[in-house]
């Protein structure tokens, strides 16, 4: 299970070694108007619980080395070390420099809905907004594709001065979009992406999901890393509506009258079963889901992520080391 489905009185102990209360609420970030102020405030936090947390003197730089042995992949090979010692090492868990990380952000209209003072959209845009100011302090590249039923922007992975300032520009727009269609920003990612680097999308997936495995099988198959943020709000998880009311379809535009103790067994089930569909997809594919309430505090993704890119490349040096070799 992903620590991100973990309850949130008990999330805290699986990845950040603080209390609860050392978190930004998310209700008080959504009240800042500005964006990329709201990322600087999740990412200085995230930055200062980091020191305090099991994570701690982790960083992208960070290296273990170890000496080559017959079958290790070359391209790992340390030279600078190499004319220094004139002895092979091989670098371990140093993540790629230049990384370069796709957001893929969904705008459509499903994502206006909310009920804890905000909405899904405001939570994925602000995860978005937290991720790219992350790495762009690392110097790394970041572009951003958003959609809804069909592309609305697309802007390449770059990193030079003005760059997140246009990115943040990008994902202040409203959501005006209907319905979601996952299937064309997959493709077009596939299609125009040649380096290899890691697809972050950010969804609801409240969408039929028949070419979901098809697409994300295509980007892993061009080996990118790729992690879903599947962002619920807290009614949709857990349908705890009290008494019978309309019920606005927003995608559809449809008026329902809908008894909550007559529809609940149902709406969880059908639920579950897209849900679970979701999961297995991701299985199979070795790809990262994490479900998040928007509820949940913005550090926390950060923290997830960084837990998935620490257990990626020891997995990665594993799979390198031949049987027998030297460690």
């Amino acid at each position: 299970m992903s620590s991100a489905s973990i309850p949130i009185e008990n999330a805290t102990n699986t990845g950040s070694g603080q209390k609860k209360s050392s978190f930004i609420d998310p209700g008080s970030l959504m009240r800042m108007k500005n964006l990329e102020l709201r990322a600087r405030a999740i990412v200085e936090g995230f930055l200062s619980g980091l020191h305090r947390s099991p994570y701690h003197g982790f960083s992208v730089e960070f290296t273990e080395y170890r000496q080559y042995s017959p079958g290790d992949d070359p391209r790992y090979l340390d030279w600078k070390l190499f004319a220094r010692s004139d002895r092979y090492f091989i670098k371990c868990f140093e993540d790629e420099t230049n990384l370069r990380c796709h957001l893929l952000v969904d705008l459509s209209r499903s994502m206006t809905y909310g009920t804890v003072g905000y909405n899904k959209a405001d939570y994925a845009k602000t995860a978005a907004a937290t991720i790219a100011y992350f790495l762009s302090l690392q110097r790394d590249a970041v572009g951003l594709l958003t959609f809804d039923e069909s592309i609305v922007d697309l802007i390449p992975p770059r990193f030079r001065p003005g760059h997140i300032h246009q990115l943040m520009m990008s994902l202040e727009r409203a959501p005006t979009g209907t319905a979601t269609n996952l299937e064309k920003p997959l493709e077009q990612v596939a299609a125009t992406v040649v380096k290899r680097g890691v697809v972050v999308l950010i969804s609801d997936l409240l969408a039929p999901i028949g070419s979901l495995q098809k697409n994300l099988s295509y980007l892993r198959t061009r080996g990118h890393e790729v992690i879903l943020l599947r962002v619920l709000d807290p009614r949709e998880i857990d349908f705890r509506f009290d008494k019978p009311a309309m019920f606005h379809d927003i995608e559809s535009g449809r008026d329902l009258y809908i008894d909550p103790d007559a529809a609940r067994e149902n709406y969880l089930s059908a639920f579950q079963e897209h849900s679970g569909a979701v999961q297995t997809i991701c299985n199979q594919l070795g790809i990262e889901l994490h479900p998040i309430s928007i509820d949940r505090p913005l550090e926390l993704i950060l923290f997830d992520l960084l837990a998935d890119r620490m257990k990626r490349g020891r997995g990665s040096v594993r799979q390198r080391r031949p049987a027998g070799g030297s460690s």
